[in-house]
C-alpha cells in the first residue's frame, strides 16, 4: 500500500503520480492530507507536508482531486 502527499509538488503532478501508482498495480493508495504539524510522519512525509501546504492545499482541495482521480478511471480503494 503506497502512501503519497495530496499537493506534492503540485495539485497537477499529484494526479498524474497517484494515476501511475494506480496503472502501476496498487490495490489500495493511502492518500496523506496535508497538515500543519506531522512531526510523527519522519522527515519525508514532513517535507512533502509542507510544500503541499506552501501550494496551497487544503482538506476541499484533496477532497476535489480524488474526485477527479474518480473521474479519470482510478477505481482503487484509498484511504
Amino acid at each position: 500500500m503506497p502512501y503519497y502527499t495530496l499537493g506534492f509538488p503540485t495539485r497537477g503532478a499529484s494526479i498524474q503520480i497517484v494515476s501511475a501508482i494506480a496503472r502501476a498495480g496498487a490495490d489500495l493508495i493511502e492518500l496523506g492530507v496535508p497538515f500543519s504539524d506531522p512531526l510523527a510522519d519522519g522527515p519525508t512525509i514532513q517535507h512533502s507536508t509542507q510544500v503541499a501546504l506552501e501550494g496551497g492545499m487544503s482538506v476541499s482541495r484533496c477532497l476535489a482531486m480524488v474526485a477527479q482521480l474518480r473521474l479519470n478511471g482510478i477505481s482503487q480503494p484509498c484511504c
